[in-house]
């Protein structure tokens, strides 16, 4: 395999910079095709979970009333069709024939009414929970893309997926059901009203069990919301089990773990298993007392209004009137135990998905913030200090000037700092101490976007997505020509091996990119890199699972690529370094020593003694494992 040529650079990768004259930085343009949501969350923590929702909900405010409309509108129908049926009793009991043909008409034509806006009251309401769901999403996961490395060093992602999915379906499921539930009051308040118009001595009566129902349901209630936080957490918990089970499913089976991890699963299955036994403890419990206790009404009425009709005080049609508004006055009490449920596990959802709202960024675009418009590639640092634990600097006073088109390699022990140089010039973490320059200015001066526009990192781990190959390589530019493509795959020494494949380029590749070997991981990194084509290229150990053969054709490619590039060589092997003018050495998170690698070979035992330790590959530590807080792998 040979490098590709500079023609061919300069019609396929060099072909992506602006013209001349016109700004470098051009931010990847995607059109969206569904508007983003109008509106967040309501930032003031002191309010309560749905008053913080309120603004995602008044954005939809024309489904909203809409569907209260309708619900109105369907439950005055559904008040008045008792009054109707009364009416029509007391005719045929009297013999009106005319009076009966006519309430029967109207009974049929309320029927129809009540089909037709009980239905779009549902569709509306419904139609306004999975919107208001859609946004949350949205909303949820820009945030989580702003959100700082840091915070991902703590957090477990079964965590974070648990509250972007069953917990916001937990508010989803409130916000459909809720209205519905809720408008169903003013039957409650339609039928009584009229009872009291009718006969007001039988409706009290009808009327004297509801007030234990709300006794009971503020039991239920704090009985019920603990405990949905506690299953909710465990959820979480135990999502968290199988991501872990599914991403590391080599390191199980490498270790024949899986017994192990299935009786980690069973027992965090039982701590759910628990939480949700105590909750239908609870449902059984109260939910009987508070679906029941109407229906002692219907009992009364029926007893007290039976001797009325008896005694001549009431009609038959009175008594069949009011049995059918006691069960409209029993409808919001039947449904408490499921309002007062779903709401407390919605109020706990939603409090786990402020959590994540809440956190604020720690890397931001600082106010007046500013575009590398024409970067040059100059790279300063100037006595920083930076550790992943404030008490274990990993960066004590490190400073390093690289020059535009400098290609400069970092060497050091484990432990001493390299990746984690790179790490703060792309800005992943802020320093302690000191600054970092790119062309003069701080990065905390400077946009995020244009930044690592400007900086391009290939980290020794790849991560690829599950798409086809064309996609990954054109992630930083989506809108990339295939020939764009080709070329930076033809720099990385992937054309060939992705043209064995059965779909070529449109090959799509397992979860991490796993179907593929680590070697061709890394250089559909690479192609991916310099596809984007950066002004200053950082290889993190970038062809540390490379065949040496396939690294020499890189190595040549990479020559011709860096000629006007600033490049940042994180490596042990021998090969990879001579790619560098000048070699700088870390020792106790400072440069030690630098120079040509012939100097430093010639001049320092420590230069020696490090390639011939490392020369296979190492780390520099990195951050804290995620949820831990103790020292980890490196992480992208």
């Amino acid at each position: 395999m040979t490098a590709i040529s500079d023609a061919a650079l300069d019609s396929g990768i060099r072909g992506a910079s602006p013209s001349a004259g016109s700004p470098e930085f051009e931010p990847i343009g995607v059109t969206a095709r569904y508007p983003p949501p109008s509106a967040g969350i309501d930032p003031d923590q002191s309010k309560g979970w749905i008053t913080r929702l309120m603004p995602v909900i008044r954005t939809h405010g024309g489904l909203l009333t809409a569907g209260l409309v309708t619900g109105i509108i369907g439950l005055a129908v559904q008040v008045a069709v008792p009054a109707a049926a009364q009416k029509a009793v007391d005719s045929a009991a009297s013999g009106d024939r005319q009076t009966l043909w006519i309430t029967t008409v109207v009974i049929i034509g309320l029927g129809a009414a009540r089909l037709v806006f009980g239905g779009a009251n549902r569709y509306l309401l419904f139609k306004l929970g999975w919107n208001v769901e859609t946004d949350m999403r949205a909303i949820m996961y820009e945030h989580l893309t702003k959100l700082s490395f840091s915070y991902y060093d703590r957090t477990q992602s079964g965590q974070v997926i648990s509250r972007a999915n069953s917990d916001i379906r937990s508010v989803q499921l409130l916000l459909s059901f809720g209205p519905i539930i809720s408008v169903s009051v003013l039957s409650f308040v339609l039928a009584f009203g009229y009872m009291i118009y009718v006969h007001p001595l039988l409706a009290l009566v009808a009327l004297a069990p509801l007030p234990g129902v709300y006794w009971f349901g503020v039991r239920f209630r704090d009985q019920v919301f603990p405990l949905s936080w506690v299953s909710q957490a465990r959820m979480a918990d135990l999502a968290t089990i199988v991501d872990e089970n599914v991403s590391g499913t080599r390191v199980v089976k490498s270790f024949a773990a899986e017994e192990r991890q299935i009786a980690l699963l069973g027992r965090s299955a039982q701590r759910i298993q628990w939480a949700n036994t105590r909750i239908v403890d609870s449902r059984s419990r109260w939910n009987p007392l508070i679906e029941s206790l109407p229906r002692l009404g219907t009992a009364m009425v029926l007893l007290y209004g039976g001797w009325l009709a008896i005694q001549g005080e009431v009609s038959v049609g009175t008594l069949l009137a009011f049995s059918a508004y006691v069960i409209m006055l029993q409808l919001p009490f039947r449904m408490a135990g499921f309002v007062l449920m779903q709401g407390q596990r919605a109020s706990a959802a939603a409090q786990r998905i402020y959590e994540i709202l809440d956190e604020v960024p720690e890397i931001a675009d600082s106010p007046g913030a500013v575009d590398i418009a024409h970067p040059h590639g100059r790279v300063d640092f100037q006595d920083v200090r930076f550790g992943y634990n404030p008490e274990t600097p990993v960066l004590d006073g490190f400073s390093l000037c690289i020059e535009p088109g400098e290609r400069v390699a970092l060497v050091g022990r484990t432990g001493s700092g390299k990746s984690t140089v790179a790490r703060l010039l792309d800005r992943f973490y802020d320093a302690d101490g000191g600054s970092v320059l790119i062309d003069g200015l701080d990065v905390r001066d400077v946009t995020l976007r244009s930044l690592r526009h400007t900086v391009g990192l290939v980290l020794d781990e790849p991560f690829l997505f599950s798409a086809s190959l064309h996609d990954n390589i054109a992630y930083g530019r989506p809108g990339a020509a295939r020939s764009e493509v080709v070329a930076a795959a033809r720099a990385a020494q992937a054309h060939i091996f992705i043209q064995e494949l059965p779909d070529g380029y449109d090959t799509v590749v397992g979860e991490r990119g796993y179907t593929l070997s680590g070697g061709q991981r890394q250089r559909i990194a690479i192609a991916r890199t310099l596809l984007a084509n950066p002004k200053v290229l950082i290889l993190d150990d970038a062809t540390s699972a490379i065949d040496v053969t396939v690294e020499e054709a890189i190595h040549q490619a990479l020559q011709v690529l860096m000629a006007d590039r600033t490049t940042i060589i994180i490596a042990h092997r021998l090969s990879t370094i001579s790619l560098a003018e000048r070699v700088v050495m870390l020792a106790d998170g400072r440069v030690a020593n630098m120079g040509s690698h012939a100097e430093l070979l010639a001049t320092d035992p420590r230069y020696v003694e490090i390639l011939a330790r490392y020369g296979n590959g190492g780390d520099d530590g990195g951050p804290p494992a995620a949820g831990n807080g103790a020292p980890g792998e490196n992480r992208p």
